[in-house]
């Protein structure tokens, strides 16, 4: 497998190199929107933690993301009433990896809104901070 390379993007958003859109930052994730999403709410559980995906990731830092993962679906449900969520975590270029710093999405799904396609067609900075604030007032 390759190695983990820290000069990733995620990587620097982690380390305040690159902006992003931030729902929630502690010791151990740094939650933030996807700037393309696949639904209205799309978010990004990043563990701080150097890893290309799951496969390498170490056990205690993954332990700790999971129940962020949970946590912030939650406030996405409560925020933004989906009609469910779906998380997704992808593992090398094959599997749909784009970005290789280990992360899941948390994906509101809506009965009326067919999700669009992983990566593709970049969401409004406005509506993202207004997702992100109403996100992060439901943790």
């Amino acid at each position: 497998m390759t190695a983990y390379d820290p000069g990733n993007i995620f990587g620097k958003i982690i380390r305040g190199e690159i902006p992003a859109h931030k729902v929630f930052e502690d010791a151990d994730v740094l939650v933030m929107m996807d700037i393309f999403p696949q639904s209205k709410g799309h978010v990004l559980v990043i563990p701080k933690a150097a890893s290309r995906n799951l496969l390498d990731a170490d056990p205690a830092a993954l332990s700790r993301a999971i129940v962020q993962v949970q946590r912030v679906a939650q406030a996405v449900r409560k925020s933004l009433s989906p009609d469910g969520i779906r998380v997704v975590q992808y593992n090398e270029a094959p599997a749909g990896q784009s970005v290789f710093h280990l992360h899941f999405h948390v994906i509101p799904v809506y009965d009326s809104m067919e999700l669009g396609r992983h990566g593709q067609g970049k969401a409004d900075d406005a509506e993202l901070i207004a997702q992100a604030k109403a996100i992060a007032a439901a943790l």
